[in-house]
This record gives C-alpha cells, sequence and structure tokens, in this order.
C-alpha cells in the first residue's frame, strides 16, 4: 500500500453542482455570483471568476436561465429535477434509476457530486434529445443508503485513509488523527461516515471498529458481515431474555392444541443441519385417502411481540448462511433446541394438515396450533436411499448415527408414499408453467480450522424434491386461505421475467444452438423449463442456468398479492421457515389472528415490515455470495501451480470471465495476458476477436488457465490463459 501523503482538500475545477444545488433550493428567485459565492463561503477573486465562468456555462447549455443580466434562477416547474437511486459503476461513473424514465440516466464521474452506490439523491437531467442516452448530475443527496464501510487502514504521520475492496466505492475515507481509535497500519477496519465537507477530496470518517488482519480467515468473513451491516453475534440482553424463556412442554398448553403426539411424524434435513423447523406426519385414512401434516416450529409462542428478543429478530429478518458458519436470526436457545422438531422430543407446532388423495388432490385443509412427537430424523441422503433402493437398512456409509441401523416399516412406506405424492405435485405445477431452476450449488468441505480443503456440488434429488412440494403446498394453501378473505396479509411474490434480460439471453444462448418462445407468458415457463433440461450436463449448464435466474425477477415480500410467476400460483406465501425468517413468524401470527375471527389488519404497516424483511433478505444474499467467492479464492490459492479446463462465462472489452468446470471457481484474463494474437472486443458477437488470425474467444469455449493472483481481500481471482482445450 502506497506510503504518500495526501490532502484531504482539493481546488475545485467547478462549482456547477454547489450552483445548482444553491438556485434549486430557492426555485424562481434569482441569484448573481456575489450571493452564490457568499452563500458558498468563498471570497477569492479565482473562485469568483470561476462561479463567473460556470453561471455563464451554465446558461449556455439551459441547465440554469439568466432573467436578467448577471442573475440566473431555475424554475420551480422545470421537469428536469428528479428523485431517485445512484447504481454506481466499478468504472467511477453512475446510472439514475427512477421510475420517470424507461432508461437509466448516466452520471458521469464529475457530475456525482459526493453520492455514492444505492443513494436517493436529486438530479438535474439534461441532454434528453431523441437517439441520445439522458445525462445528469446530482443536486442533492437527499439520504445516505450507508455510512458504515470496511476498508484497509493506510496511517500517516498526521492522518489515515481506509480503502475499501468495493468496486462501486470511489473513494477512499480521510480518518482524522483523533479517530483512528486502537487501529494499527494495514488492519482492516469499519469505519463511519461522518461528514463531507464542501472543498474535501474524501469523506471523513472515524474508526467504530478494529476487524483484523487481511487475509486472516475470521476478519474476512467478519468483514463480509460488517460490510452488509449484518451482524455477527447477540446483544447480551437479548441472549439472557432468551436464556430466561420457559421451555417447557406444559400439559395446560397442551390442552390447547390439536394434539398430534400419536401421528407418525418425522423430519428430513441436510446431515449438518441444526435447526430443524418443518416435520411431516402420515396417516392412511380408511376411505383410501392419506392425512398428510406439514408441521412448522412455533416460533411466535415463543417470540413475543414488543418483547427485545422480536425486536431484535425483526431488525436480522433472516438467518444468514455464509460459507462456514449460520449467522442465526434467533439465539441458540431457540433456534437449535426449543424451536427445533429434534427427534423423540414433544414440541409445539403450528401446523397444516391436509387430506389428499392417491391423486394427490386436496380434499380436506386444517391449519392451527399442535403439538408433535417426532419418530425420526433423517438426512436427505437417507431418505434418498429409501426412495432409490425401496431397502429398509440404511447403510454405514449414509447413515448419519455412524452405524447401519433398521427404519421401521411405517416409515419406509410413508416415505415412499409421500415421494409418489409429491412427484404428482410436481408434474402439475410443471404443467400449470411453474419453472425448475435446479441450479448446482457449490459446497466445500473446511478442516477444524475453517480451511477449504474440497470442493463438491449440492444437486436436488427426489428426498429434496419431497420436502419442497409439501412445504410449497402448505405455503400456497396458507396464502390461499387468507388471500380468498381479502384480508391483509404477507405474500411472496414473483414478477414476470424482464423482457429485455430475456432477450439478451436469447441472443447469448443463441451462439449453442438454444432458443426462448416468447410468444406468451405460459410459452416462456415451458420453453425455459425445455432449455434447462437440454442444457443438463452439459459444459454450457452452469451460465446458461446463470442467465435464466438473472433474467427473472426477485421475488419478494408485499401486501399486494400479484402471485408467482416461477411456481405459477396465483397465492403464495412463506410459512413453513420461521426459525429463519421473520415473514414467516409475521404470517403466523396473522394467521391465528385470522383464525380467531380477527378483523383485517394495518396493510401499510405490515407493507413497511415486509419492505424491510425483502431488503434484509437481499443483503444476506450477497453476503453470502460473498463469502462462497472468498471460500474460492482462498481455495485456488493452494492449487496455484496446476492448470485447469474452464469454460468463458463472460466477455468484455477488458477480458474474458472463466468458470473453472470441475469446482466452479471463476476467474478473469486480461485481454493483454493472451499471447497468441492481438485480441479485441467485438460486442456483437459478445467475443474477442483476434487481428492476425481472425480467430474467436466467446461465450461457452473450453480453454485452460492457470492461477495468476488469488486476492482475499477483493475476492478476486486472476488466471494466466494457457491454451484453446482440443
Amino acid at each position: 500500500m502506497s506510503k504518500k501523503i495526501r490532502k484531504p482538500i482539493k481546488n475545485e475545477k467547478d462549482f456547477s453542482g454547489k450552483i445548482l444545488k444553491i438556485l434549486s433550493k430557492s426555485p424562481n428567485k434569482a441569484f448573481n455570483y456575489k450571493q452564490i459565492a457568499a452563500k458558498l463561503e468563498l471570497d477569492d477573486t479565482k473562485s469568483r471568476n470561476q462561479i463567473i465562468k460556470d453561471l455563464k456555462i451554465m446558461a449556455g447549455s439551459k441547465k440554469i436561465i439568466e432573467s436578467e443580466p448577471g442573475n440566473y434562477l431555475v424554475k420551480a416547474e422545470s421537469q428536469d429535477y428528479y428523485e431517485g437511486i445512484i447504481d454506481m459503476t466499478s468504472r467511477k461513473t453512475a446510472y439514475f434509476i427512477c421510475e420517470d424514465f424507461t432508461e437509466d440516466v448516466f452520471i458521469p464521474t464529475n457530475n456525482l457530486n459526493r453520492a455514492l452506490d444505492k443513494d436517493k439523491v436529486k438530479v438535474y437531467v439534461y441532454n434528453r434529445r431523441k437517439g441520445k442516452r439522458p445525462e445528469g448530475e446530482v443536486i442533492e443527496v437527499v439520504e445516505r443508503n450507508k455510512t458504515e464501510f470496511v476498508g484497509v487502514i493506510d496511517i500517516q504521520p498526521n492522518f489515515a485513509f481506509v480503502s475499501t475492496a468495493n468496486p462501486k466505492m470511489y473513494t477512499d475515507i480521510f480518518i482524522p488523527k483523533d479517530k483512528i481509535g486502537e487501529a494499527e497500519n494495514g488492519d482492516v477496519v469499519l469505519v463511519n461516515i461522518e461528514d463531507w465537507p464542501k472543498r474535501a477530496d474524501s469523506p471523513f470518517g472515524s474508526v467504530i471498529k478494529v476487524l483484523g488482519k487481511p487475509g486472516e480467515h475470521n476478519t474476512e468473513i467478519h468483514a463480509i458481515l460488517a460490510e452488509y451491516g449484518l451482524p455477527s453475534d447477540f446483544p447480551v440482553e437479548v441472549e439472557v431474555y432468551a436464556q430466561k424463556i420457559d421451555t417447557s412442554i406444559q400439559e395446560s398448553e397442551i390442552a390447547k392444541r390439536r394434539d398430534m403426539r400419536n401421528t407418525l411424524t418425522f423430519t428430513i434435513d441436510p446431515k449438518d443441519a441444526k435447526d430443524f423447523d418443518d416435520a411431516l406426519s402420515f396417516k392412511k385414512l380408511e376411505n383410501g385417502n392419506y392425512e398428510i401434516g406439514v408441521h412448522i416450529a412455533d416460533v411466535s409462542y415463543y417470540l413475543e411481540e414488543g418483547t427485545i428478543l422480536d425486536d431484535e429478530a425483526y431488525q436480522r429478518a433472516t438467518s444468514v448462511y455464509l460459507v462456514d458458519r449460520v449467522v442465526p436470526m434467533l439465539p441458540e436457545v431457540l433456534s437449535n433446541f426449543a424451536c427445533s422438531l429434534r427427534p423423540n422430543e414433544e414440541k409445539y407446532t403450528f401446523s397444516a394438515v391436509f387430506e389428499v388423495s392417491p391423486t394427490a388432490q386436496v380434499i380436506n385443509q386444517w391449519f392451527g396450533r399442535t403439538v408433535i412427537y417426532s419418530d425420526q430424523r433423517f438426512a436427505y441422503e437417507e431418505a434418498q436411499y429409501i426412495i432409490e433402493t425401496k431397502d429398509k437398512t440404511i447403510p454405514i456409509d449414509i447413515s448419519i448415527t455412524g452405524e447401519s441401523y433398521v427404519v421401521p416399516d411405517e416409515i419406509v412406506e410413508a416415505t415412499l408414499k409421500l415421494d409418489e405424492l409429491a412427484k404428482i405435485l410436481r408434474k402439475k405445477r410443471m404443467q400449470n408453467g411453474a419453472i425448475s431452476f435446479d441450479k448446482v450449488e457449490v459446497k466445500f468441505n473446511l478442516d477444524a480450522q475453517g480451511e477449504p480443503e474440497g470442493v463438491y456440488f449440492k444437486v436436488s434429488k427426489d428426498a429434496n424434491h419431497l420436502i419442497e412440494e409439501f412445504m410449497l403446498l402448505a405455503n400456497r394453501k396458507v396464502a390461499e386461505y387468507i388471500g380468498k378473505q381479502k384480508k391483509t396479509f404477507i405474500y411472496r411474490i414473483h414478477d414476470e421475467p424482464n423482457e429485455d434480460k430475456l432477450i439478451a439471453m436469447a441472443g447469448v444462448i443463441a451462439k449453442f444452438g438454444y432458443k426462448i418462445d416468447f410468444r406468451n407468458k405460459g410459452d416462456i415457463s415451458k420453453s425455459l423449463n425445455a432449455l434447462m433440461e437440454e442444457v443438463n450436463g452439459k459444459k454450457e449448464q452452469n451460465l446458461i442456468d446463470t442467465l435464466a435466474i438473472r433474467s427473472m425477477s426477485k421475488a419478494k415480500y408485499s401486501t399486494d398479492n400479484i402471485g408467482h410467476y416461477g411456481l405459477a400460483f396465483d397465492y403464495y406465501s412463506h410459512f413453513t421457515s420461521p426459525i429463519r425468517r421473520y415473514p414467516d413468524v409475521m404470517v403466523h401470527r396473522l394467521l391465528q389472528f385470522y383464525l380467531d375471527a380477527g378483523k383485517s389488519v394495518d396493510e401499510e404497516i405490515y407493507e413497511t415490515k415486509c419492505l424491510h424483511c425483502s431488503n434484509m433478505e437481499s443483503l444476506a444474499t450477497n453476503a453470502e455470495r460473498d463469502s462462497i467467492k472468498y471460500m474460492q479464492v482462498k481455495y485456488m490459492q493452494d492449487h496455484q501451480d496446476e492448470e485447469f479446463l474452464g469454460v468463458i462465462s463472460g466477455v468484455t472489452e477488458w477480458g474474458i470471465y472463466v468458470e473453472i468446470i470441475s469446482n466452479k471457481c471463476e476467474g478473469m484474463v486480461r485481454i493483454r495476458e493472451i499471447k497468441d494474437d492481438y485480441y479485441t472486443f467485438d460486442e456483437k458477437q459478445y467475443a474477442l476477436v483476434g487481428a492476425t488470425s481472425n480467430s474467436i474467444l466467446q461465450l461457452g469455449d473450453e480453454i485452460y488457465v492457470k492461477v495468476k493472483n488469488a486476492d482475499l481481500v477483493k475476492k478476486q481471482l486472476d488466471f494466466h490463459f494457457l491454451r484453446r482445450a482440443e
């Protein structure tokens, strides 16, 4: 890191942004250069002359009006000022996202005027001629998206700077000497931006936490959490409160519930799961139908509204699943014990109980609070073994008990029947237009120190689909039950795909000989499903899966039910995971309130809560993605001398992105690193083209690469280009 002495103050090249801000605050009032200089607290000749010059230029470009000689104003009724969100690029430019524009407004670097990524801003828009992309200038930062940032501190004799690894953070942060705290040079720190003085090149901040040394495992994981404003542990007072909760099962409470302890019940979860928030019960009925219970941990029984525990759970809104740990929404006493549906223990649950025909038709349904007793805990692998072999003896290499054991006949029979019914439900969903995204998940085998020893891929099989289908059934039926009563509820909604992204995707997949049918909504989903099946197992599968997922709208929580496009459901909610998702807790509370004949609640209050939960889910997803990238870089650090076969997953003017086939790690080959020709980017072909040979490097091509650089702090891999695959 550079030790060069730096000054936080600069001489500004122009004052146009500040002038616009002054004039915008007093529309229809004229100012001369002296008044503007006074407001900017500038009295030197050089600055005044610059203000005069800027005023003339701005008037000439119609940004402002010269109402009479030497006096300037903006019109209050001007339609050129808009509020929206800044979306930074990694090239220090940005786009302004606003509902009033069909395309995003370009903001050049010198027009950002201290706006940072995702800030809410007021922008002056110009260049609105036909055929030209509109451009704009930030006039005012209305609201900062965030003020806390993670970076590495560079301590100078009299001050310090913190540089972040975030490519969208275009400035470093100036730290006065008295606000460095306990930080040492080179530490990873969390800083808070406190001010951005008018003539300062960088914002001013203070160190609020030292996270550790760069590259150390715990430092980097805590840095990921801190970057997204996510907690790493619970406040002491919350832990103390949770420990005092009475988690015993009381006869008086059982008496208020439907007692299902004698109904065959079991759980199927990942082998390393600690919180089991759902269980299935199964009973044959005399009429030939089946009673299937979807039993969910009754978190809302323990989590009382208005308590510090509930406030903490709401603020978190979700558990965060990082590559080496889970940051739970609820303290362990609840998440892993009281609310976890562990085998051979009585538990309070909230249940959806269905009478289902042999053809998987729902004949009757019941919702309410129950008490259950789980007879068996399965890992997915064990249930899968039963489904595939019909064998009731679980072999030692699959068993989670560490030894071979025999599963009771009734549980084997129930598992096979539930699998049969789940397959019918899944087939119906697909016929109705649901989209199947079984994207391969990258997982790491970690040693005791959290170091990656190997990579494996998690693939959904029948046992996963069995659980998925009955959870989907419960979520759908709960949402439908309340939705048809027209009462305020929390839905999980998913809009139709983004057409522009689908068209872009169609252009890419055409290179591989695939296509998408755009005729109508149903055709798109059928076409995407057919595409997913066709690419299964092929080298381009992961690339096309990724493109397809990116073309989809993001699912979110809302009180405004527009249905769920991806699942092809008119009604859908989240009812089945209250240990790890706060919206499910709210769904349980609302469902019970309406079962008790409560009137419809205030929609506005719950819409605000939905927005918060959706935002927190997005942050958690980003943190999870960063932790995987970090672990991939860490893994590749130990394989620097190996050759890897990769597939080109992205092409840009500065190089190609390559995804290694054996472990899904992605890195970049810079265009200057490809030595067998002089390559240029061909935007139409989405390829690099050799000037001499006309040879092409394009999406889906296989090449051999080697690690050039593995940067843990930036979570970035650079590759050497070795050769094309034969």
